[in-house]
């Protein structure tokens, strides 16, 4: 079995999974899917894509007692099309300025997102690279251009053709320095001319990005990329023709949306609420049976309240409190609507200024490495059905994860802790300046977790340190600025695409931390553009890792397991079992980037609810 298999390369996961059975016997919730039981195969196509799949909009069913909706023929166990209403919360507390991707990444809002274009690939249940815009790609034999082909069937809401000149925009709009986009490192290095169009060297147009014809795409990469196309996945134009009359903005008002994706918008009252409406010009392979989607500003704090009440929809794992969760384990019903799954494979970790004292000295990043007592924090705050001990940065069952390798590196140990401190120079702390530790708008439960860990850092260290909360703006202005403007801070980080190249990224100099080391820099762009023995790159790529861990770019805290809730009244095939027997609303969720819009719905279940 997969699961068995998995557990022999994990010995650790076997306590957890040990203990989550017990939970289970006692009538908690059941974790045998909370941890990843194998690495879903990373995404390196390389001559050519497989064949388009077939449109994933309707599931095989008997004839619909609802009949069609555009286009999309209801199952026979669907609710009324009146019915077929998403309902949803969003943090109205959020720095929430846009809806589109390409405007900016970190200010881009609501619960649902990246409906109204489709990429050019899209993820399945399975993580697998599926088509979306692009029926197929390919590259040449010079590993450098990438070919897409564009499904010529696309169109804008205003009957304006989707065509490659829209792609080709908007990238150039992503990479134009007068837009300062929030995202510009994740093409970094990849894209012939990004970094150099970013900084202001040369013009957008020289940017390796081109439109051969209307329906085909061409894209050249710095160097070989066989991951090229997994990261298209983050590709959702926006319209040219819309881009060049208002701006990057314009989106955000129903008045000059356009849209080509599943839906398009209805309505956004800024902090109240965002509707989207299913899109009746819709040509393309995601076609929605949800018709509507409602996003409901409101605090996160009062999720699990509304979800009780049969307000909403769905709940992320991320929004429910400790308390939250044992109500749901102790409940017969609840438990059954809690789905356990990978997550975006998010590592916590603790970061440093480190070109500035006292972080710049590794002696110091390395005392603060080994007082983190990562047992402990599962055991009594995070849950071990909420998360995994982590001494590395990558999570077991993300492709070419070492986490049993790197384990002792960063290992609580106290005593090595304090003399690592003194051989510093700071005896006991004395000397060391007093600490905050940032967070990022966290949860009760990250935040308990800081407060332990500076404790700890206290205790053992002699060294104060405050927690302090940050808001999103707050902490995202601070973190991206050149240089870093926090000394000491607790964030997290999950996938963008299936390949190590992708986590690994983040620690490149330059990039989201100032933690710089040109060896490891070298080690991970060289395994990157490998497209010898997988074998091989694998090593490659878990020297760098080792590297990273060695020489504390950041202290690595745990991986998240998700338990989301959702009303069993969702129903649709990608909410089904995947490979590895993981049944839930895996990510990126209900989105344009995965196939569960063209799966989901809403049952007969449901009942007669009152539409808000």
């Amino acid at each position: 079995m997969q699961f068995a298999r998995f557990l022999r390369f994990s010995p650790a996961m076997v306590v957890l999974l040990l203990f989550s059975l017990v939970l289970a016997a006692c009538g908690g919730s059941a974790p045998a899917t909370t941890v990843p039981t194998t690495a879903p195969a990373a995404t390196q196509p390389t001559a050519a894509a497989p064949a388009a799949a077939e449109p994933t909009a309707a599931p095989a069913a008997e004839p619909a007692t609802g009949g069609t909706l555009n286009g999309v023929t209801l199952p026979a166990d669907a609710a009324p099309p009146e019915q077929q209403v998403y309902i949803v919360h969003y943090d109205n507390t959020a720095d929430f300025t846009t809806i589109d991707f390409y405007e900016s990444v970190y200010k881009r809002g609501g619960a649902i997102t990246d409906v109204l274009s489709d990429p050019l690939v899209r993820l399945d249940k399975n993580f697998k690279v599926q088509p979306g815009a692009a029926t197929e790609w390919s590259v040449d034999a010079s590993g450098l251009v990438w070919t897409f082909k564009l499904d010529p069937n696309l169109i804008w809401s205003d009957d304006t053709p989707v065509t490659a000149d829209d792609y080709v925009a908007t990238l150039r709009y992503g990479a134009d320095p007068k837009h300062a986009w929030d995202f510009t490192w994740f093409f970094q290095g990849v894209i012939k001319n990004w970094t150099e169009a970013v900084e202001g060297k040369v013009p957008v147009d020289q940017l390796g990005v081109s439109a051969v014809d209307a329906h085909t795409l061409a894209i050249t990469t710095v160097s070989p990329a066989p991951y090229l196309p997994a990261m298209m996945l983050y590709s959702s134009p926006l319209q040219k023709k819309a881009l060049e009359a208002h701006g990057g903005l314009y989106n955000s008002d129903p008045a000059t949306s356009v849209s080509s994706g599943p839906f398009v918008l209805k309505e956004w009252r800024k902090g109240d609420r965002l509707i989207y409406e299913a899109n009746p010009k819709y040509k393309g392979t995601n076609k929605p049976l949800i018709q509507k989607i409602i996003n409901i500003g409101a605090n996160v704090s009062s999720d699990f309240a509304a979800y009780q009440a049969g307000e909403i929809d769905f709940v992320a794992g991320a929004n429910l409190s400790p308390a939250d969760n044992e109500l749901i384990a102790a409940d017969p019903e609840l438990s059954k609507e809690s789905h356990s799954h990978y997550g975006d494979f998010r590592t916590d970790y603790l970061f440093f200024d480190n070109q500035n004292p006292p972080f710049n000295d590794l002696k110091v990043r390395q005392a603060f490495s080994h007082v983190i007592d990562r047992d402990a924090i599962i055991k009594s705050i995070i849950k071990p059905s909420q998360g995994i001990p982590a001494y590395s940065f990558l999570m077991p069952g993300f492709p070419d994860a070492n986490s049993q390798g790197l384990k002792d590196i960063q290992n609580y140990d106290p005593v090595k802790a304090k003399q690592l401190l003194a051989d510093a120079g700071f005896p006991d702390g004395k000397g060391f300046p007093k600490l905050t530790l940032w967070l990022r708008n966290e949860a009760p439960v990250r935040q308990a977790m800081a407060q332990a860990i500076a404790a700890s850092i206290k205790q053992n260290l002699n060294i104060d340190v405050e927690v302090s909360n940050k808001e999103n703006k707050t902490f995202n202005d601070a973190m991206n600025a050149k240089p870093p403007q926090i000394q000491f801070g607790m964030v997290s980080y999950g996938f963008d695409f299936l390949d190590p190249f992708n986590m690994l990224s983040v620690w490149l100099s330059g990039g989201r931390h100032n933690w710089s080391n040109t060896q490891f820099d070298d080690m991970v762009k060289k395994a990157a553009s490998f497209t010898g023995d997988p074998a091989q790159r694998t090593k490659m790529f878990q020297d760098a890792e080792q590297l990273l861990v060695s020489d504390v770019g950041g202290v690595f805290i745990y991986h998240r397991t998700v338990s989301d809730i959702y009303k069993p009244y969702l129903k649709g095939t990608e909410l089904e079992a995947d490979t590895n027997g993981v049944a839930a609303m895996h990510w990126p969720g209900y989105s344009g980037f995965g196939n569960l819009i063209g799966s989901m719905y809403i049952s007969k279940d449901v009942g007669n609810r009152q539409i808000p």
